[in-house]
């Protein structure tokens, strides 16, 4: 089988990186680049599994042995296949890409969907360090993340950092007119996982409930902290106003009965969740993490709250939940700016350039 282009993830679960993986192969010529995908932890029933099948797109999955011979079995793949490009989609799965192409003429590019050092420290002292080193070559998905590993003293940091922002379907992201009145639905969707920090935002369900507001608020999401969330939402006294929903696969229609969204998280690169409800034209009140200060326009599509801050961003919510109208002036301005720079051929035609700046002729285009 022919292959251009192969990926390798370190699985297909409902997550950033994977959505994005995905959004790429949906977007790109797949019968002129010839895609196919490593899954170094397969499961059959990982969401984007049939997904990325249904784009015609081959998947092959390591066995569930040592790390030894995963890399082994990567590798013969790469053999077989001779791919132009190899690129990792996971960070932990970058040494991986780089051992599989050594002595190869395929090219290996490495993947940072986060900032640089909490990605390293993510990935362990030995594994982190390796992947953050090879390949030479990583394509950042912020420039924030690049930023980090400029300033890192660390001598384990890539040779060259190329920048390629998410990407989103579009036309699976709707933007849908906003509720006058009624209660306040305020929407979060992300990883139950501590970084993703929704304990500030049932703080700030607190000193909402506090000050007398009508509201809701939904997240979705799972992980090993829905335990103890729920149980800090109980405590305070906040249980009537905040649900946890769980894993969900139909964003665009929550959004769409969002009055608009909070990302309270403590680490990012380009995140989803704020350019998938900009899209849906919903106003964002979002940390100053990652590139979220780029995507934002402070005042213009939602409010950018300094990380810590947790009562200028109870403050900031308050404020939305108060001008319905404003609300939806700011909704139409991120809806006009996701138009601007979120759709799918931004992300297949930057992800190419960065191929080139790898190194990358494309010659048989």
């Amino acid at each position: 089988m022919n292959c251009r282009l192969l990926y390798v993830v370190g699985q297909l679960r409902l997550g950033g990186a994977e959505r994005q993986l995905y959004y790429l192969l949906k977007g790109m010529d797949r019968s002129r680049y010839q895609p196919g995908v490593v899954v170094w932890n397969f499961s059959e029933s990982d969401i984007f599994v049939s997904q990325i099948r249904r784009l015609g797109v081959p998947l092959y999955g390591l066995p569930c042995t040592s790390r030894a011979q995963k890399l082994q079995a990567f590798r013969n793949i790469v053999t077989e296949l001779r791919p132009e490009i190899v690129h990792s989609y996971s960070f932990y799965t970058n040494f991986a890409a780089f051992c599989a192409t050594a002595g190869t003429s395929s090219i290996a590019i490495g993947g940072i969907r986060s900032d640089f050092d909490w990605a390293v420290e993510q990935a362990g002292p030995l594994w982190g360090r390796l992947s953050a080193y090879w390949p030479r070559r990583q394509l950042f998905n912020s420039h924030s993340a690049v930023a980090s590993a400029r300033k890192s003293r660390s001598f384990f940091v890539p040779r060259q950092c190329l920048v390629v922002r998410n990407g989103l379907d579009l036309l699976s992201l709707p933007s849908t007119p906003l509720r006058s009145s009624g209660k306040a639905n305020i929407f979060g969707v992300g990883s139950l996982y501590p970084v993703t920090r929704w304990d500030r935002l049932i703080l700030a369900a607190l000193a909402l409930k506090q000050r007398g507001f009508d509201f809701a608020v939904r997240i979705v999401g799972e992980g090993p902290l829905d335990s103890s969330l729920k149980q800090q939402a109980y405590d305070l006294g906040v249980a009537d106003y905040v649900h946890f929903l769980g894993r969900r696969d139909d964003i665009p229609a929550l959004l769409a009965e969002a009055t608009f969204l909070v990302h309270p998280s403590d680490n990012e690169g380009c995140p989803n969740a704020v350019m998938e409800a900009m899209a849906c034209g919903r106003a964002v009140v979002a940390t100053d993490v990652g590139d979220v200060p780029d995507l934002v326009k402070e005042g213009t599509t939602g409010f950018v709250v300094r990380r810590g801050n947790d009562a200028m961003l109870a403050e900031r919510m308050a404020t939305l939940i108060k001008d319905r109208n404003l609300c939806d002036r700011m909704g139409l301005a991120a809806r006009t700016a996701a138009e601007r720079g979120f759709g799918l051929d931004c992300l297949v035609s930057q992800t190419l350039v960065a191929y080139r700046s790898a190194g990358w002729s494309g010659t048989k285009e």
